[in-house]
């Protein structure tokens, strides 16, 4: 069979088999043509949005006097993804999907590795907050005391590295070859190690979103006396959680079970669409880099309000302002009305 190139890349025709394993070249260069200008759009837009957000986090909000020492750390690994991007934005451009520098490639794939097992940490951490604020108030919340401790969020990075370490095995290729009839042992323990932490990091998180968030609901429900604003805005940061996780994480992760399945049982005309859906979704995952400071809004109010302050006019500051007034005046008649209401029954 003819070597693969950039002249000879993967057709139906000239699909992925066991003597044609490398699968680094884009198989469509109009669809990586389009991944890659998406990518400029989310690099545009994601730098400047976290450089304002850092500022903001170290010299308006002071994140260490606020207790917001795991929103900082999501700043952190945002900004990892965001230097991550102007790599495989040239990788995409020059029809490849992987670069060909071994060096260059495990790192760049231990620097995305990295970067979801932090955000997904983090953003758990801060969900698992907000739910033992909500549903067990009164009890001892170990989250709230374990963000107040830096060395907590050092802990976290160290023992993400050692999920992280199998894409810079010599063994790694370069595209993910799991699934091979050609694999040695070693390799297939290795690519094995490395696809159930994929799984593992984004699908046992969601579930621990799910259970919080209906807990979270029902608590939310049950409470008919007194102020709901601080139950709403909990249920608000737990939501964006969800959504950052609906729309970066959980599709990558079907499509790369979908793809798996593919390669396993050997449809070869099937995996050429599976891999560009994989591709296409992982490049939709790296918006949570732009989807994050909603996050640290909902978790924060002082985060907002001093962003706003920094980088909003002043008269578009005080418009906003007068509307949150008006909805917490709101909220407060409502549950007024609550309350009276069973006098009146009675």
């Amino acid at each position: 069979m003819t070597p693969l190139s950039l002249e000879n890349p993967l057709t139906p025709e000239n699909p992925l088999t066991p003597e044609n394993p490398d699968h680094c070249q884009t198989l469509n260069q109009v669809t990586y043509q389009i991944l890659s200008w998406i990518m400029v759009l989310e690099f545009s837009l994601g730098l400047p949005l976290n450089l304002s957000v850092l500022y903001v986090f170290i010299f308006r909000f002071k994140f260490w006097r606020n207790k917001s020492v795991f929103l900082f750390n999501i700043v952190v690994a945002d900004f990892m993804l965001v230097a991550c991007l102007p790599v495989k934005i040239f990788h995409y451009q020059h029809a490849v999907r992987r670069s060909g520098n071994p060096l260059l490639c495990r790192a760049l794939l231990f620097m995305l590795f990295l970067n979801r097992g932090a955000s997904i940490a983090f953003l758990i951490m801060l969900s698992l907050d907000r739910y033992f604020n909500v549903v067990h108030l009164g009890r001892r919340n170990f989250v709230r005391v374990l963000k107040k401790t830096p060395q907590i969020s050092v802990l976290i990075w160290l023992l993400l590295l050692p999920f992280t370490v199998p894409t810079m095995v010599s063994t790694f290729e370069c595209c993910n070859s799991h699934g091979r009839s050609n694999e040695t042992y070693y390799h297939d323990v290795t690519d094995t190690f490395r696809e159930a932490v994929f799984f593992t990091q984004i699908l046992v998180p969601f579930v621990v979103l799910v259970y919080v968030t209906v807990h979270m609901v029902g608590r939310l429900r049950q409470k008919t006396v007194g102020d709901k604003t601080k139950l709403r805005r909990a249920m608000c940061a737990v939501t964006s959680v969800v959504a950052v996780f609906s729309v970066c994480f959980l599709p990558c992760a079907v499509a790369r079970a979908a793809l798996l399945g593919v390669r396993l049982c050997g449809w070869e005309g099937v995996e050429v669409v599976a891999v560009q859906v994989y591709d296409g979704l992982m490049v939709l995952s790296y918006t949570d880099c732009l989807l994050d400071p909603l996050v640290y809004c909902f978790c924060h109010s002082g985060f907002k309000d001093a962003y706003l302050s920094t980088f909003c006019p002043a008269f578009l500051h005080r418009r906003l302002n007068a509307a949150a007034a008006t909805s917490t005046a709101a909220s407060t008649l409502s549950g007024a009305r609550t309350v009276s209401l069973p006098l009146v029954e009675k």
